[in-house]
């Protein structure tokens, strides 16, 4: 049942005119009350009330009767009849009420979901186990695809509209260009042992193509690709550094010792291997325990950043990658002393952390929960990755640089 003044013929204003009605014990099926402004006061003026398309009857614009009642009208709307005319209006517009979802379906789809993450996740670690154990080009060669894949997601991010809204993003011919340097840092890396001076000749190329292009270069645009060649394609290039360059061999691993002679036997397992091993198991490790611990016990937010992390996950993710750290250097008889084994899965611990909020950061001011869609279940590549990116150059310096200099 709905009632509406009329106000200057085009806005309607729903009333209950109850009050205006000849016989207060029946309600008006639909009525409107006609206003006129005055043309010297300016002031609304009632003049006649319908019923329907009928005159029901007219009032008196000095009525003080009338005036007393017409103020209690406005004030009782009916919420019922509001309702309905906004559903209409939204119906007019075109929208499409939400409508509420079936439980059942909402469980299938999480189950759904959880299973491509388990399948597909099951599938990476399987494919990435082989690489690293393969070492070598294999090894190389997955690197530089996946770096392929994971700059030309990073440059997507920065022309988004989000992040495009503060600043000018790098032409596309450009991006494209990075996104393939980028990919041939690992090979390069695995030839010539050293990348500074390519490193260096690739980024003063991209600046003078950035420079000397048309229309108005921005800082903007030299500072988002330097930061992709050095994300996307420097930091990669450690893990070949790791796994690739460190070739002494781990003797006194076990396992080496029953390896198969025509895999390599135990030369096979080197230094970079075991501690290429130990750093991806804990990396996997600290976000396993700090997804599991932030859904148990998380309460207090990590960082705006990425605030679904709490402190309280972090915790445990770091006691889970300090446990796995400590496990595999007892298996693998490295790193020799459990201090320095300690100290391999701190450092395994804030280099993922790190890298993990890095991508957040760019995600975030991009608009976007993933990165791409690359991955059913996990998103993009960057997704999967961005808590290596910082990890390997971490990991290489302490092999390289820590545990010759104390002997550990």
């Amino acid at each position: 049942m709905a009632s509406f003044v009329e106000i200057s013929r085009y806005n309607l204003i729903p009333l209950s005119f109850t009050s205006l009605c000849g016989c207060p014990c029946r309600l008006l099926s639909y009525n409107t009350m006609s206003l006129s402004r005055s043309p010297t006061t300016h002031k609304l003026k009632p003049n006649l009330v319908f019923h329907g398309s009928e005159p029901l009857f007219r009032v008196r614009p000095t009525s003080i009767h009338v005036n007393r009642r017409l103020i209690p009208a406005v004030a009782r709307a009916e919420p019922e009849s509001i309702e309905e005319s906004n559903a209409n209006e939204e119906f007019n517009k075109g929208h499409v009420l939400p409508e509420a979802k079936d439980p059942l379906s909402e469980l299938q789809d999480k189950s759904s979901q959880l299973r491509k993450r388990i399948v597909f996740g099951l599938g990476i670690g399987i494919s990435v186990g082989g690489a690293v154990l393969a070492g070598g080009w294999v090894f190389t060669v997955a690197m530089a695809a996946a770096v392929l894949l994971g700059a030309r997601e990073y440059f997507e991010l920065v022309r988004s509209s989000g992040i495009t809204a503060g600043m000018t993003p790098p032409p596309r011919y450009v991006s494209r260009v990075c996104s393939v340097i980028c990919a041939l840092m690992p090979i390069l890396t695995l030839y010539f042992g050293n990348i500074d001076i390519s490193v260096t000749s690739a980024a003063f190329v991209v600046a003078m193509a950035l420079l000397m292009q048309r229309g108005n270069p921005r800082f903007a645009q030299l500072s988002s690709t330097m930061f992709g060649l050095f994300y996307c394609g420097y930091l990669p290039c450690f893990w070949v550094k790791l796994r690739c360059g460190l070739t002494a061999p781990a003797l006194n691993t076990r396992v080496g010792a029953g390896w198969p002679y025509l895999l390599g036997g135990q030369a096979h397992w080197t230094i970079g291997l075991v501690a290429t091993l130990i750093s991806v198991s804990s990396i996997i490790a600290a976000d396993t325990y700090a997804f599991l611990g932030g859904k148990a016990i998380g309460r207090t937010p990590l960082t705006n950043i990425s605030p679904k992390k709490t402190w309280e996950g972090a915790i445990v993710g770091l006691g889970g990658c300090i446990a796995t750290s400590v496990v595999l250097s007892k298996i693998l008889s490295w790193p020799a002393s459990l201090l320095s084994a300690i100290a391999f899965g701190i450092l395994n611990f804030f280099g993922s952390v790190f890298g993990d909020l890095t991508e957040s950061m760019i995600k975030r001011d991009a608009g976007v929960k993933d990165s791409g869609s690359l991955i059913p279940g996990h998103g993009g590549i960057l997704d999967r990755v961005d808590s290596y990116m910082f990890t390997g150059a971490l990991a290489y310096s302490f092999v390289k640089i820590l545990i010759p200099l104390y002997g550990v």
